[in-house]
């Protein structure tokens, strides 16, 4: 009997799923959690304040002070 199998068969194995670790993954819960960039270009700065001012409701705030 596989380990798995024993698992299962007496009752340890929840059979939850394991965490998603692939890149699609991360890249939907990072666009589900819009935060301040850490970095980019002058141009992707640009932008994420025009999308800021635009739909502050979907921009979690982070609690830094700003420089503006």
């Amino acid at each position: 009997m596989r380990p798995d199998e024993f698992m299962r068969k007496y009752g340890f194995d929840k059979d939850e799923e394991e965490r998603d670790h692939s890149l699609r993954h991360n890249a939907l819960e990072h666009a589900r959690h819009l935060k301040r960039p850490h970095a980019g270009t002058p141009h992707d700065w640009e932008e994420w304040e025009r999308y800021r001012k635009e739909h502050p409701e979907e921009v979690e705030d982070d609690d830094r002070d700003e420089k503006s």
